[in-house]
């Protein structure tokens, strides 16, 4: 399996707010303002980060959320599916009620339109016994490796890990990773993200010592350079990039406007050196939905429809 894909699906937001069932796990949630015009802000956002991956060569596909879902949250539908080469896709076990609507058969239906989907492998059954795994939020892959990187939360279950890693003949990394008041970070991807040559971790949030040299060690070993980011630059947002593709298979690295100027100059150069840089404005919903320029992104793998 390839590390990157140059097609994604996105969902356009229609009630963005900051959910309240998920602040208590969340702590890059901010208070703030929380109605229309948020919705309006976001909403503008995202159709401004959709035209840059557009105009970077990314194909994406935009699918509406639909206006009295009270899915304040659908915007970061890679929580909830997961697609592969072979025509698998996965349904993800959501810790938050109101999440769990996202998993949408209008959305399935318009993947398979364009897309062949040969099988639907559906976990969100944990969720009756309070296990959730969420997604590539949870998890962070390196398909190369068949390994996924796992920091350890409420919304990150062993159990149902261990069943997703049996049917994918994957391996896990599993860590613990604080923010720097000590809680556990929520979702694996805000801080590190892992391409094809270049990974991105802010290995101080690893607990303990050994367990991120661990971390370190390995991506050093599948011949990772590596983008070592500190607590300020995870808060914002610098952990949540994606290594994406134009339909060349170049390198597009996609982030936040605010994530890319939190980087270093030297950290900047980097990235310019393998590949091209997308990044848009993102601050409302990253401040209001506490995810950001991944979050949005659910990698399109599966094989289309001729």
């Amino acid at each position: 399996m390839t590390q990157t894909t140059s097609n994604i699906v996105m969902i356009r937001p229609a009630n963005f707010f900051s959910n309240p069932e998920t602040r208590a796990s969340n702590r890059f949630q901010k208070p703030g303002q929380d109605d229309a015009a948020a919705q309006e802000r976001a909403r503008a956002e995202f159709d401004g980060y959709v035209a840059a991956l557009r105009a970077a060569g990314v194909s994406v596909l935009v699918i509406d959320d639909e206006p009295q879902g009270n899915t304040p949250d659908a915007i970061f539908p890679n929580n909830w599916i997961s697609t592969h080469p072979d025509g698998r896709v996965f349904l993800y076990p959501m810790e938050a009620p109101n999440r769990r609507r996202e998993r949408r058969d209008s959305v399935i239906a318009r993947i398979r339109a364009q897309y062949r989907v040969s099988e639907l492998a559906d976990l969100s059954a944990f969720e009756a016994e309070g296990k959730f795994l969420e997604g590539t939020g949870s998890m962070v892959f390196d398909h190369a490796h068949r390994l996924a990187y796992v920091c350890l939360s409420s919304r990150s279950h062993p159990e149902v890990l261990a069943a997703l890693l049996l049917r994918l003949g994957y391996q896990a990394l599993v860590f613990d990773a604080v923010d720097r008041g000590g809680a556990a970070i929520y979702h694996t991807n805000v801080m590190m993200a892992v391409g094809r040559k270049l990974a991105v971790v802010c290995l101080e949030a690893i607990q303990p010592a050994a367990a991120r040299q661990q971390v370190h060690g390995q991506l050093q070993r599948h011949g990772k350079q590596v983008i070592d980011i500190d607590y300020t630059q995870m808060e914002n947002f610098c952990g949540n990039v994606i290594e994406l593709a134009d339909a060349a298979g170049n390198a597009v690295f996609a982030m936040s406007s605010r994530a890319w100027q939190a980087f270093s100059p030297a950290q900047q150069a980097m990235f310019i050196a393998h590949g091209t840089v997308v990044h848009a404005p993102l601050d409302t919903i990253e401040h209001l939905g506490g995810g950001g320029a991944r979050c949005m992104v659910a990698e399109n793998f599966l094989p289309p429809r001729r």
